[in-house]
């Protein structure tokens, strides 16, 4: 077996897949199961309970709406789901189902007991939106063929299923779409010391050596997100081998990197700083309106909405008013400006 095994692994590759092993250690980075799952505790163990007593009667999993920021781990938990049932997953981005023909494709292809997941779910048209109203409440399909007074109906029975969606932006949603998610749920951003312990998981299964210090100072600036935290792991590695020419990742040589890849303390990177500044320079701290930001900033606004403001929000270098966006005391505190209270009047 350990020869079979060795023969598996030469050449850096999985010979059964052809895969190469940093792809498979890759994948190993997101958790199988919820005991590995760290974080949102809550969570946690309200998605345990809904498991267990969907598992207990044989039933699929309600359908579950999950919200939040990017990088919180929404996917990584569509996978558990799907796992912890013993089902398959199939994966599809709002985005991308232009056409009614091309969920009913999906949905007719589901095995009873099923994970659906739709990824920036609050993207779908609204046409599209609706033909899963009848397959999320009574697992039917409901289908027009033909057009006028011709066009005939077809119903067609589908397999319990579970739909989990996953959206940046709930209130994007219509309200007969968020209804019908029996089971509702929003991640929050991961205090350090969760990040922490993320961070020595992925570095054991990367097998990069790694001391608590340099864990610590990566997961301070990680923005509260365990997908900027790998990231920035990765990065830290590239650096510590190419530069420090060191088998080890420590402290100072996770300082150093990150002042390289222009992320700081607080865990701002260039954009944030950008977008601070440009509300404080050009605008005078503000208020001033989304739209007027983006374009001042060439980025777009569900960008600045969904990846950039959140932890700004959070951390309270802004602020959200009837009138716009404000630069908050801390922004001019972290730049090393000169605060200007501002007259609201």
């Amino acid at each position: 077996m350990e020869q079979m095994e060795s023969e598996r692994l030469v050449s850096g590759k999985d010979l059964v897949s052809d895969t190469p092993l940093s792809i498979i250690k890759e994948k190993n980075l997101r958790p199988q199961n919820l005991e590995n799952y760290v974080g949102q505790g809550k969570i946690k163990e309200k998605l345990s309970l809904f498991l267990k007593a969907a598992k207990q009667r044989g039933d699929a999993l309600d359908h579950v709406l999950l919200a939040g920021p990017p990088g919180l781990g929404k996917t990584t938990l569509a996978h558990i789901i799907a796992n912890e049932m013993g089902s398959q997953i199939h994966i599809v981005t709002g985005p991308n189902v232009e056409k009614k023909g091309d969920l009913a494709a999906v949905l007719t292809n589901l095995q009873p007991g099923d994970v659906l997941f739709i990824d920036e779910i609050h993207r779908l048209q609204k046409t599209i939106e609706e033909v899963l109203y009848g397959a999320m409440e009574d697992f039917k399909l409901d289908l027009i063929l033909g057009q006028g007074p011709a066009a005939r109906t077809l119903r067609i029975d589908l397999p319990p299923f579970t739909l989990v969606g996953a959206t940046t932006r709930t209130g994007l949603l219509t309200n007969p779409l968020r209804d019908r998610f029996g089971v509702q749920l929003r991640l929050d951003f991961y205090p350090v010391g969760e990040l922490e312990v993320i961070l020595e998981r992925s570095a054991k299964v990367l097998e990069i050596e790694m001391d608590a210090q340099a864990a610590q100072e990566m997961a301070k600036r990680s923005r509260g997100t365990p997908r900027i935290a790998n990231r920035l792991l990765k990065r830290v590695r590239d650096y510590a081998q190419v530069v420090s020419q060191s088998p080890k990742i420590t402290q100072e040589i996770a300082r150093a990197a990150l002042h390289l890849f222009e992320v700081d303390e607080r865990g701002l990177d260039a954009m944030d700083r950008k977008f601070l500044l440009t509300l404080i320079e050009k605008f005078e701290g503000g208020p001033v309106g989304i739209e007027t930001l983006s374009s001042a900033t060439g980025e777009e606004r569900d960008t600045l909405e969904d990846v950039y403001e959140p932890y700004l929000l959070q951390e309270g270098f802004i602020q959200r008013t009837p009138r716009g966006r404000v630069a908050a005391k801390m922004s001019y505190d972290h730049l090393g400006l000169c605060f200007i209270p501002h007259d609201f009047n």
